[in-house]
């Protein structure tokens, strides 16, 4: 759901945001957290390595279960929660044996529901088992790449892939890019769609909102001057003069960058240009 405010601020004008009313306000689980140092974008001399990195409110790591390694055992949800470095939402849940666990929080999942992961579980929202179990044309996301490894394809807000067919001893998935890949049939995969969709209809209104975030302003390369930017310089107002490129003149807007020979074996349709 989405919160749309009335203009009584410039601030506030267009401003679209996210509606947290359906989350807990408690604070996190102590023992499931962690202190998570900011660099600002510096290396250890005090140096700007990485631009546009700064600021941003202080947060906490939540551990994620991307594993769910605990077979057989039925876990309750006990509350949704906001996670600030991630655009999914996380549920805590809590296994019949006391334990607790964070996991990534799949869509329309409500406080009370009960989650098993296991070879043989049932169809069934939140549950996690291995692709080789799991029906043609089913709704999947936290995708393992290797068996047991943990998840690590399809886990942002609103995201979910699909298995188009199985091959021993492979699994056929067309990813959210369009992209369809061979992945292992024994690597895990939970039922659904990931939480939060409405994260791509979010306007931040504002350029202080974006500073909140860690993000600090970005500086177009044509109004630098031609020491600082391949577009920089020029009499008056020019468009750059030459391809788009970065600072230290590698192509940009849309130049392939994936190097990694060894797996696309595994890539059957390369995603949408």
């Amino acid at each position: 759901m989405l919160n749309n405010f009335k203009p009584i601020t410039p601030g506030l004008r267009g401003t679209v945001l996210i509606s947290k009313k359906h989350l807990s306000k408690d604070k996190p689980v102590k023992s499931l957290t962690k202190k998570l140092n900011s660099t600002g974008g510096r290396n250890n001399q005090g140096k700007i390595t990485s631009r546009r990195m700064g600021g941003g409110v202080k947060r906490k790591y939540r551990f994620i279960d991307f594993k769910r390694s605990k077979q057989n055992v039925t876990a309750e949800v006990i509350r949704n929660e906001y996670d600030p470095n991630r655009s999914a939402f996380i549920s805590l849940i809590k296994y019949d044996d006391g334990e607790l666990n964070y996991i990534i929080s799949p869509k329309n999942i409500k406080i009370g529901d009960k989650i098993l992961s296991g070879n043989d579980v049932a169809i069934k929202l939140g549950n996690c088992l291995p692709l080789n179990n799991i029906p043609v044309g089913t709704n999947i996301h936290n995708i393992e790449l290797k068996p047991g490894a943990g998840a690590q394809l399809v886990r942002s807000a609103g995201s979910s892939a699909q298995i188009v067919s199985k091959e021993e001893p492979y699994v056929q998935i067309k990813l959210v890019s369009g992209e369809i890949r061979h992945i292992n049939k024994f690597c895990k995969a939970t039922i659904g769609e990931v939480s939060n969709p409405d994260q791509k209809n979010i306007k931040l209104g504002k350029a202080g909102r974006k500073r909140y975030l860690g993000f600090r302003p970005k500086v177009r390369g044509v109004v630098m001057n031609p020491v600082d930017h391949p577009h920089g310089g020029g009499e008056g107002r020019t468009s750059g003069g030459r391809d788009p490129v970065t600072p230290w003149g590698v192509s940009t807007k849309g130049k392939k960058t994936r190097n990694n020979k060894k797996t696309n074996k595994f890539i059957i349709r390369r995603r949408k240009k």
